[in-house]
């Protein structure tokens, strides 16, 4: 008899805020409430949680409908129309703006949303925890997930506990072809790395265990440039991860947070900042809009239900790496519009970027005996795993 699974969705979008991309209105989490109050009731979702990391809505539910569900995506889709709503009237600023479209499709991806999901059958304790950051990319999860699950000196369950040993399976989804790879760790490691330490491009999207095949951790992979065709906002990624008994420990992974590494977004998803986690009080991006910022909630889950949450990062041990953050930020603040503060051109294209060269382009002239760079590429042959030996 196949025993039940329960399906951990958390679906966030940017809906509107106030005084500018600051902190999601009170209103519009009790509009989405509302809409996941009665799914509830309905039996659509067993359990949700209703929060924000910044200026996006965080929808947390749990369900036994399997991943991508219609019908637990309708739930989310209504949840955000309804607090978007609430943002129009409330004149709240960049009201609806991840939503891309009028009319739901069956799935919201592809419509704005960013979405992490996994299905699994409980644990007799199944510890989850959620993270959700602000300010920043998909790929924003790619070091720490990689210590999380790669790195001895981060886990050391992955020395000690045998569960761990033979290690995990890494899925890295390309986000310009559209596909993926799975890579196993330890064997594999130099290739992950050379994959994910691009992560404008390749994003760790899933984690497996490699002694079953178990899922550990999913990563929303959503670009919302590239489902645009330019710039609405930064994609603020959201993680799932399960910890303890047989996964790393809660500590292990929190652990790989502590390091307030370089990411992609800040002020108008323009420039590198650290990464900052924080507790749920300081979810709010006012410098420079930002730093980027990370709020982990720590869940149980039992019959897909949500005891807790914990806010995890509402520990004064987080307070270095706080400390860490400011002075990286003071530090990349004072390059101002100059790299490596402000992004590279491939990452500016949908910025004004485009708009300044085209009007300058009558008035560049062409420099004789000047070398010219071919355009870097990485060829898509070694991504597929089917080179010949030697290319």
């Amino acid at each position: 008899m196949e025993r039940v699974k329960t399906t951990v969705s958390v679906i966030k979008a940017d809906i509107g805020s106030v005084a500018g991309h600051v902190v999601v209105h009170p209103d519009t989490i009790a509009a989405a409430t509302r809409v996941l109050a009665e799914a509830k009731a309905k039996g659509v979702i067993a359990d949700f949680y209703v929060t924000n990391a910044g200026d996006d809505l965080e929808l947390i539910m749990t369900h036994r409908k399997g991943a991508d569900s219609p019908e637990v995506h309708e739930v989310a889709w209504t949840a955000f129309q309804e607090a978007a709503k609430v943002s129009r009237e409330l004149g709240l600023y960049a009201a609806g703006q991840d939503l891309l479209s009028e009319a739901f499709s069956g799935n919201v991806r592809g419509l704005g949303p960013s979405v992490a999901e996994m299905e699994f059958v409980e644990r007799p304790s199944e510890p989850i925890a959620v993270f959700m950051a602000d300010k920043t990319e998909p790929g924003a999860f790619n070091l720490p997930m990689f210590r999380v699950f790669a790195d001895p000196f981060n886990t050391a369950g992955l020395v000690i506990d045998p569960k761990l040993h033979t290690g995990f399976k890494f899925e890295v989804y390309d986000v310009f072809e559209g596909r993926s790879v799975v890579l196993n760790a330890p064997d594999e490691m130099y290739d992950i790395l050379a994959l994910i330490g691009t992560p404008a491009r390749f994003i760790v999207r899933r984690v497996y265990r490699r002694i079953d095949g178990e899922i550990a951790a999913a990563v929303s992979v959503e670009r919302l440039s590239l489902i645009a065709g330019r710039y609405v906002g930064k994609d603020d990624p959201v993680a799932v991860v399960r910890v303890q008994a047989g996964f790393p420990a809660m500590g292990e992974v929190l652990e790989a947070f502590a390091f307030p590494h370089l990411v992609a977004g800040w002020m108008r998803g323009s420039h590198h900042g650290p990464l900052m986690p924080v507790p749920q009080r300081y979810a709010k991006c006012t410098r420079f809009d930002g730093p980027p910022r990370l709020v982990g909630l720590g869940f149980q889950v039992k019959n897909s239900r949500l005891i807790g949450p914990v806010d995890l990062f509402d520990d004064p041990a987080f307070d270095e790496t706080r400390r860490t953050a400011q002075l990286v930020a003071d530090y990349m603040r004072r390059h101002g519009p100059f790299m490596p503060h402000r992004l590279g051109p491939e990452e500016m294209e949908y910025t004004t970027l485009p708009e300044v060269l085209e009007k300058l382009k009558e008035r560049f002239t062409k420099v004789e005996g000047a070398p010219r760079a071919a355009e870097p590429r990485i060829k898509t042959e070694l991504l597929s795993r089917e080179s010949k030996e030697g290319d």
